[in-house]
Parts: C-alpha cells; sequence; structure tokens
C-alpha cells in the first residue's frame, strides 16, 4: 500500500504514546528505588520486570522460526539466502571488530582502573562463573546444533532455532507450489504471534517500572561510588561508537543516525527499562519492514544479528577487560590485548539479548586471556546491571542499522519509504507485500 501523504495522521493524546508511559514508568521506577529501597527490592515489584521478560521470551522463538522460514521460503532459489547471509555475517565482523577495538583503544587511553588496588574475593562470583561457556570454536558449532528439535524451542536458544528454521524454510522452498499451503500457515501464524506481541506490549509500562525500581532499590546510587569512571567511560565509548562508526555507515547508505533513532524511540526506551534487546525484537523486525526494508533480508538479518552482531556487548567486553586488568595492577603485554580481540568475536557470539549475558560472556573472555583475571569480574559485578541497558541499547541500535544496510547491498531497501517515514512527512499504513 503507498505511504499516505494527504493529512499527517491525528496526534495521540500523550498519556496514550508507549514511550511516553515507558519513560514515566522508569522515571517513576527509579524514584521509587532510590526513596524506599525496601519496597523497591520487594519480591513482587522484581517479579514486575522479570515476568515482562519472559512473556516476550516466550514468543522469541515462534517469532523467529516463522519469519526466517517466511522469508527463505519465499525466495525464488536458494542462492539469494546465501548471498544474504554472506553479506550479512561480513558486515557483523566488520563492524564488530571495529567495537572491539574502540572498547580496546579507550580502555588504555583513559585508565579509570588504576589505583583501585582490587582483591576481590572470587566466591562473590563463583555462581556467576560457574556457568561461563568454556568453548572452543569446534564445540561452539556443535552447541549451534540442537539435540532435537523441540529441545531448541523450549530452551529458547537462538542459534538452535535458528539452524533449523534456514533449514525448514529451504525445504519449503524445493517443495515449491506443493508448500503454498504450509507457507500460508505459517504465515498466518506469524501474524497471530505478533498479535500476541501486541497484547503483552501493552504491559511495557509495568514491567519497565518493576525493572528500574528494583535495580536502583537493590544497588542504589551507592553502587557507583567507586566505579563511575567505568561507566560512564563505557556510555561515552557506546554514544561515540553509535554517532560516529553507525552515523558514518549510515550516511554512506543515505540516511540520518539520528532520525533513525528518533523512530525507534520506542523500542530504546522498552530495552532501557528491561535491559535486555529481546523484549523488542518483534517489534524492532516490524517497524525495520514499515521503513522499507525486503521482508526477506529482515526475517534473516535481525535475527542472525541477536547472535553474531552485538556492538554493545564487544565495546563492554573489552573495556572491562583492560578496566579489571588494571585494578588488579596487572600490565597486559600488546599480544594478549590482540587475544582479547581474536576470544571476545568467539565469546561474544554466545551472548543473546538476554539482560546480564554480557557478564557470562566477559567471564568466559577472561577465562581465556588469563585465569588469575577472573576472580576481578567481582568488581564489576556491583555495577554490571548499569551497564547492561547501554549494551543492549547498542546491540538493538546495531542490528537495525545492519538489516538497513543490508537490504541497500541487496537492491531491496525501498528509499522513498526510508526517507519519507524517517522525516516524519507521511505513516506507513501497511508493510508491503512481498
Amino acid at each position: 500500500m503507498p505511504l499516505a501523504a494527504d493529512a499527517p495522521p491525528a496526534r495521540q493524546p500523550l498519556y496514550k504514546i508507549l514511550y511516553v508511559q515507558v519513560l514515566a514508568a522508569i522515571l517513576l521506577g527509579g524514584l521509587i528505588g532510590w526513596l524506599w529501597p525496601a519496597f523497591a527490592t520487594h519480591d513482587f515489584i522484581r517479579a514486575l520486570g522479570d515476568g515482562f521478560i519472559k512473556l516476550i521470551k516466550m514468543v522469541i522463538a515462534p517469532i523467529i522460526f516463522c519469519t526466517v522460514v517466511s522469508g527463505i521460503a519465499h525466495m525464488d532459489d536458494a542462492r539469494k539466502v546465501g548471498r544474504v547471509g554472506v553479506k550479512a555475517l561480513a558486515y557483523f565482523e566488520i563492524v564488530s571488530t571495529f567495537a572491539l577495538m574502540i572498547g580496546l583503544m579507550v580502555g588504555n587511553l583513559f585508565p579509570v582502573g588504576h589505583g583501585v588496588g582490587a582483591r576481590p574475593d572470587a566466591a562473590a562470583v563463583a555462581g556467576v562463573t560457574a556457568h561461563a561457556p568454556h568453548k572452543g570454536f569446534v564445540d561452539f558449532l556443535l552447541g549451534v546444533i540442537p539435540d532435537s528439535v523441540v529441545g531448541a524451542f523450549a530452551a529458547g536458544d537462538i542459534l538452535q532455532v535458528l539452524l533449523f528454521s534456514i533449514l525448514f524454510g529451504f525445504a519449503l522452498m524445493a517443495l515449491g507450489e506443493k508448500a503454498r499451503a504450509l507457507r500460508a500457515i505459517i504465515d498466518e501464524t506469524a501474524q497471530g504471534v505478533f498479535g500476541v506481541i501486541a497484547i503483552v506490549m501493552r504491559a511495557a509500562p509495568v514491567g519497565a517500572f518493576g525493572a528500574m525500581a528494583y535495580t536502583i532499590g537493590r544497588y542504589g546510587p551507592s553502587a557507583l561510588e567507586n566505579l563511575v569512571g567505568l561507566v560512564a567511560l563505557f556510555y561515552l565509548t557506546a554514544i561515540l561508537f553509535v554517532t560516529v562508526v553507525l552515523g558514518t555507515i549510515a550516511h554512506l547508505v543515505g540516511f540520518n543516525i539520528f532520525r533513525y533513532l528518533a523512530y525507534i524511540k520506542d523500542e530504546l526506551l522498552i530495552v532501557l527499562g528491561t535491559s535486555s534487546s529481546e523484549s523488542v525484537l518483534p517489534q524492532i523486525m516490524k517497524k525495520l519492514e514499515r521503513l522499507g526494508c525486503s521482508k526477506s533480508v529482515v526475517g534473516l538479518v535481525v535475527p542472525t544479528g541477536y547472535s553474531f552482531n552485538l556492538d554493545g556487548t564487544n565495546i563492554y567486553m573489552t573495556l572491562s577487560t583492560i578496566f579489571i586488568a588494571q585494578a588488579m595492577a596487572m600490565d597486559l603485554t600488546f599480544g594478549q590485548q590482540i587475544t582479547i580481540i581474536l576470544v571476545a568475536m568467539l565469546t561474544s557470539k554466545g551472548a543473546s539479548g538476554v539482560s546480564g549475558a554480557g557478564f557470562v560472556t566477559l567471564a568466559a573472555t577472561l577465562t581465556v586471556i588469563d585465569p588469575v583475571l577472573v576472580p576481578g569480574i567481582a568488581i564489576v559485578f556491583s555495577i554490571d546491571k548499569f551497564m547492561s541497558e547501554c549494551r543492549a541499547l547498542t546491540n538493538i541500535i546495531g542490528n537495525g542499522v545492519a538489516t538497513i544496510v543490508v537490504s541497500a547491498w541487496e537492491g531491496e531497501l525501498d528509499r522513498t519509504r526510508l526517507h519519507e517515514v524517517m522525516a516524519g512527512r507521511a505513516e506507513v499504513q501497511a508493510v508491503p507485500a512481498e
């Protein structure tokens, strides 16, 4: 359906706009967490945030299955799937390397960890490091293959679900017209799951309130006293990456990064409140389609990016590793710092958009670099929650930009729609049909 340019849509009252509701909930949650920490740390308040994330996570696997299968099954040939996949992975690795290098350089240029004189207690993080994935490359590849299809969906493992979805999509493509009815069922199922998401999103302000109130009440401003330098440096580095690196990429493709951020402001505020980029996966896919990206490209790039394109997590791992080494008065050699980049490129692939996953991958990275550093993650344990929001925000922004880039690379980006929607001159009434 064409863009409606005759008249601007009627404005909703502010209190009915989702991002306004979420923003108000975040501010209220932060205020209550600060003034009444005992109330804010009650299990009921924590359950509001955790419950919302669980509601979203329960439909992530079906969404990925339906969108990936539909995207592949509707393509004319397998070569396009391979071409899109190779382009997406090439882009992910290049940009991820930039993110890792920026985190490493900033950590060396601004040694905020020096002088901490930390003597961390390893027992403080034993429960977390116990789950750190000590995997080699072969183990990582084997881990992508599920023991069973049902197990992959039950565990919600994005990579395993993605693998089965790609294989199933190719199978439907090979069947051709024989699979028309099944393709239609999958397409309709996707619409039904998106309908569930629309219902769940009504609870987004409640989830954001609970998550923010519990975070502030549990850790409080005092948690930042000795580590505010790291938190500030991480946020500034992420902002630098988004505005300079992603901004330059966006400019080369033909759009403004700040207009894109304004377009997805609802999703960014939800991520800010929940600390999880998975909480907006279905909505961001729909918005990218409405922006003019090909449905098939969106269906392949976005889910893949949730495991292979984690810019915020990459910055966090290199910056935090340097900080921990400085805090423990350990001088890392040039070779060790290069190893950080190589190891982080692997360990970050297991960190999906789940809140706290970056902390576990940090433990895995430190284990490979130097086991002596592992107890040092206790230094950043208390403030990890404050940095998880920035990790998730950077990840979701990077994935959106990647999808637009690959769509343009494939010649499947409706640039007229892109500019009209970003400029706010038209409201997209429907996602264009494939």
